[in-house]
């Protein structure tokens, strides 16, 4: 059975519908979101609804806990603080009881957590060799779906070292324990524009992470209109 792990759709329409077909078309059998449905896009609403619609199992993000008033916006750039603000006034009570009820991790047969399993409500990033290690060692399982630096890859436990494989598909060595990054939907950070979705081959213990084109001008030109700012824009067409 296929499943699908996505993650930081932020609030973009048009990357958010492309990656959903592209989900359908492969056959895949149940959606795992691993947070930040809005922010930095103008569609936060809409993808809200789309997200609680599919009935995906969803953890939250730290732009959905800003855009409730649960992490400061001093946290965030000053590009990044205007859209939590703009996107946290938009919201509307059920929408925001949607994000309210997300929690912050989701255990089954692997860990899902936006940030790292290192403590997850602090929000942290996987970007060094020392987080990398701290995540595994709060990690319980043998694999962890997370997204939240926007560039997708695959940290592999060994004997002695925690190796980062650039593969866009990996066999899983049972002996062996796994942090996946699945990179971002809406704002991809890694130098590709396309949206960023993973879709992991449970009875083959095979990762793959898959490049979705979608219609990108529409979606910046959504965010100029808005009146957010040009910046977040701008970024979405070198995707970083």
């Amino acid at each position: 059975m296929t499943v699908a792990i996505f993650s930081d759709v932020h609030g973009n329409r048009e990357a958010f519908e492309a990656v959903l077909a592209f989900c359908r078309q492969q056959g895949v059998a149940r959606t795992y979101f691993a947070g930040d449905i809005v922010g930095y896009g103008a569609d936060p609403e809409y993808c809200i609804g789309l997200l609680r619609d599919l009935g995906a199992c969803c953890v939250v993000g730290n732009h959905d806990a800003a855009a409730l008033g649960k992490v400061e916006a001093a946290y965030f750039n000053p590009a990044a603080r205007k859209a939590v603000v703009w996107t946290g006034l938009r919201l509307s009570v059920e929408e925001r009881r949607f994000l309210d009820e997300l929690p912050l991790v989701h255990e089954e047969a692997f860990t899902l957590v936006h940030g790292t399993p290192a403590r997850p409500e602090d929000f942290d990033y996987i970007l060094s060799p020392y987080q990398a290690m701290k995540a595994f060692l709060a990690l319980g399982g043998r694999l962890c779906f997370v997204g939240h630096s926007h560039r997708p890859g695959i940290l592999v436990e060994e004997k002695d070292a925690i190796r980062f494989d650039g593969s866009v598909s990996l066999e899983l060595d049972p002996d062996r324990r796994y942090i996946v990054n699945v990179g971002s939907v809406g704002q991809p950070r890694d130098g590709d524009p396309r949206a960023c979705v993973c879709l992991f081959d449970e009875d083959k213990s095979r990762i793959c992470l898959h490049r979705v084109a979608y219609d990108v001008a529409r979606a910046a030109a959504k965010i100029r209109a808005a009146g957010l700012p040009s910046v977040l824009a701008e970024r979405l067409f070198e995707g970083r």
